[in-house]
């Protein structure tokens, strides 16, 4: 007689077999993620089966543009400006070897907004501050050098630069307030100015319930750009507001009552 062994589970009927592990959902098998294609939009190879197209990539409007060697620093360098920085109680300024009012407006200024983007010390006071002095003691000179001034400009803006941008609309608002008649001398510029302006002008910094101290600080670079541009409206001159509108169709008057 044979006994069976306690514990020993009985025999399986023939043909009964373990149920097959499946794969969770929204997973591929191995075989499939080797099979998958990846392609560029508007291919041929984008069309066949198991392709995975590409996303495009990304334009880079708001992306910062690297910084190339200015015209200011080199002649900087050579100690081809009659200035020299001068220390008091109030901080860094602006020793001027020569009268402002005599200098040659011609070549000084359009060398001076080139330096707008520097970002090192002593270039960047230098070129900003003797900006500021230059408008100041200007008048009538100014005007008849606003051509030169686009470029420098234009350069400055397109570096796409938070700390760049804010300095250079506070020079702008102060080379429209400088003499009589510079507003409407940039209106024909606006199509090299206002391109840039456009992709930030709702840049402005969202808190919450913080404090933005850039504000008070004068540095919120959306609320720079519209008091630029109703600067602009109003010592432009009649044509102003079209032309602004047309490069920047979200601006309204700031003149209508």
């Amino acid at each position: 007689m044979v006994v069976e062994k306690g514990g020993s589970s009985p025999p399986k009927p023939g043909g009964e077999r373990s149920p097959p592990q499946q794969e969770p959902p929204g997973r591929l098998k191995k075989s499939e993620q080797q099979q998958q294609l990846l392609s560029d939009g508007f291919t041929v190879k984008a069309m066949m089966k198991n392709a995975v197209v590409r996303g495009p990539p990304l334009a880079g409007a708001f992306k910062e543009r690297p910084t190339q060697p200015t015209a200011f620093r080199k002649f900087y360098d050579r100690g081809d400006f009659p200035i020299a920085l001068d220390h008091d109680t109030r901080g860094n300024k602006i020793a001027w070897k020569v009268e402002i009012e005599k200098l040659d407006y011609h070549r000084y200024l359009p060398l001076f907004f080139d330096g707008l983007c520097e970002l090192t010390f002593p270039y960047e006071f230098f070129a900003r501050q003797g900006i500021h002095d230059m408008l100041e003691h200007g008048g009538n000179k100014i005007p008849p050098v606003i051509p030169q001034l686009i470029i420098p400009i234009k350069n400055a803006l397109s570096l796409r630069k938070r700390q760049v941008m804010c300095i250079t609309l506070k020079v702008l608002q102060h080379l429209v307030m400088s003499a009589d008649m510079v507003g409407e001398a940039l209106v024909p510029y606006y199509r090299q100015i206002l391109p840039v302006l456009n992709i930030f002008k709702n840049s402005n910094v969202n808190t919450g319930d913080g404090i933005d101290y850039s504000q008070q600080k004068r540095q919120n670079l959306g609320d720079l750009i519209q008091e630029t541009l109703e600067l602009f409206e109003r010592r432009g001159g009649e044509n102003a507001y079209i032309n602004i509108k047309y490069m920047i169709p979200t601006y309204e008057s700031c003149l209508i009552n």
